[in-house]
């Protein structure tokens, strides 16, 4: 009997089938991984050599090994008063995590809001622009006393200061990039009659995108940092205690574990957030170097 017309069509393609197209993405994103693990792989092999020799001694830069044998414990242990820190790191990780995430969750709306209006209204950064720079220069680290007198060692502490000091960087980068939206784009939107309001909302916004997402690494960043300060100086709990509280006993391995800790909740993060970016400017991809 004769084969249908459609049965070719409905079986599944095979590997050797796949386009190009994708097998050259692949290809691509396998070889940037492997060249992202590079340097790390380096400086291991480097920490571990200096380590092994002798070149440093243990009482100031402890082995690879011993760091995750205490990071293991402090993960996987037994909870017990003789071990301060054994199986607490779940807890302390979460305390960072959820400080963060409100801090920059707060952040972003302001900053969004406010950077928009403005980098987009004469009236506004007239009224705002110099006390923006004038409290954008002082270090963050120095409100910490107002911060700890005014809501006391409270979650509230360490989530103020995150919000306020990522508040910033969010805002100026948006508000530049708000600034720098091409005139030939209001033009044609006016001319195509889009009314005078909405041209923030469907002209100014989508080409501050770029910015938008700029801001928000720097401010992401920078709540890492934050948190850090704020739960070794104004709360109890979190990682950046924990690693303060290793450093009172004399810790270095903990140390080194709470530092990667926040560094690797540090790139999660902000890979996240570039995933965002990427699917939401995909209009916007330009040529880089190999």
């Amino acid at each position: 009997m004769a084969q249908p017309i459609g049965a070719a069509i409905t079986q599944p393609e095979s590997r050797a089938d796949e386009p190009p197209g994708r097998r050259r993405l692949s290809v691509l994103f396998a070889s940037r991984l492997l060249r992202g693990l590079i340097v790390p792989a380096v400086i291991l092999a480097v920490w571990q050599l200096a380590a092994a020799t002798g070149w440093a001694p243990s009482s100031s830069i402890p082995s690879p090994a011993a760091v995750i044998e205490s990071w293991y414990e402090w993960i996987a242990g037994p909870v017990t008063p003789l071990a301060w820190y054994s199986g607490t790191w779940g807890t302390y990780a979460l305390l960072s995590v959820r400080r963060v995430a409100a801090g920059f969750a707060i952040a972003s709306a302001a900053g969004a809001t406010f950077g928009l209006m403005l980098g987009w209204y004469a009236l506004m950064n007239d009224l705002f622009e110099n006390m923006v720079n004038f409290l954008r220069a002082i270090p963050t680290t120095a409100w910490v006393p107002f911060v700890v007198f005014f809501f006391g060692i409270h979650e509230t502490a360490a989530i103020s200061l995150i919000a306020f000091g990522a508040f910033f960087p969010i805002a100026t980068n948006i508000a530049a990039g708000a600034r720098q939206t091409p005139r030939t784009l209001i033009r044609a939107a006016r001319m195509l009659g889009t009314p005078a309001r909405k041209v923030l909302w469907r002209v100014v916004l989508p080409s501050t995108l770029p910015a938008v997402f700029a801001g928000l690494r720097i401010g992401l960043g920078l709540s890492w940092v934050l948190v850090i300060v704020a739960e070794m100086l104004a709360v109890q709990g979190g990682l950046g205690y924990a690693l303060w509280s290793a450093y009172q006993v004399n810790r270095l391995d903990l140390i080194v574990a709470a530092i990667i800790s926040v560094g690797l909740f540090g790139l999660f993060s902000d890979w996240l957030l570039v995933s965002l970016s990427n699917m939401s400017l995909r209009w916007q991809r330009g040529l880089v170097g190999r």
